[in-house]
């Protein structure tokens, strides 16, 4: 791949994959860092690329989409514990909330984008459906109906 072909495909689509990452973080330096990881990742897999298969637009913003999931099934909170509250209950406990977090990205990844994307924004974000409603430029009937669908679907996981 030349210079001006990674060029090109930076102009063409940085703005419009940083826009997107942005929505979906809300947080600018978290959205930069993440849009570059991807950009570093296209220009390794170019190369895989095939026309016959896809756009460039749906192939970007497939690795765009896969970079997203993955930050958010591999995105932890960690806290320090004092050496002396340690026991082998806390590391069930730590391997228990493990398996549950796999479990949680799995139900994830069975959803469709819409739906995945709103049950993110409502138990991620805290966001009320009505807030969901406005965000995504849908009714507030059928981000309820997406809602009960997201969680029916999950329930299969747990």
């Amino acid at each position: 791949m030349t210079d001006a072909e990674r060029t090109a495909i930076y102009t063409d689509f940085h703005e419009k994959v940083l826009n997107y990452v942005n929505s979906k973080v809300c947080n600018m330096t978290q959205a930069e860092d993440l849009t570059s990881d991807i950009f570093l990742k296209i220009y390794e897999k170019l190369d895989t690329f095939d026309e016959s298969k896809s756009s460039l637009s749906t192939w970007i913003f497939t690795i765009t989409r896969n970079t997203l999931t993955d930050y958010y099934r591999t995105r932890k909170v960690f806290s320090e514990v004092p050496e002396d509250f340690r026991d082998d209950t806390c590391i069930d406990d730590e391997i228990c909330n493990d398996e549950m977090l796999e479990t949680l990205a799995d139900a994830l990844e069975s959803l469709d984008e819409r739906e995945r994307d709103l049950i993110i924004l409502r138990y991620y974000k805290g966001l009320t459906l009505t807030e969901i409603a406005e965000r995504m430029n849908i009714s507030y009937s059928y981000v309820k109906i997406l809602h009960n669908k997201a969680l029916s679907g999950m329930r299969g996981y747990f």
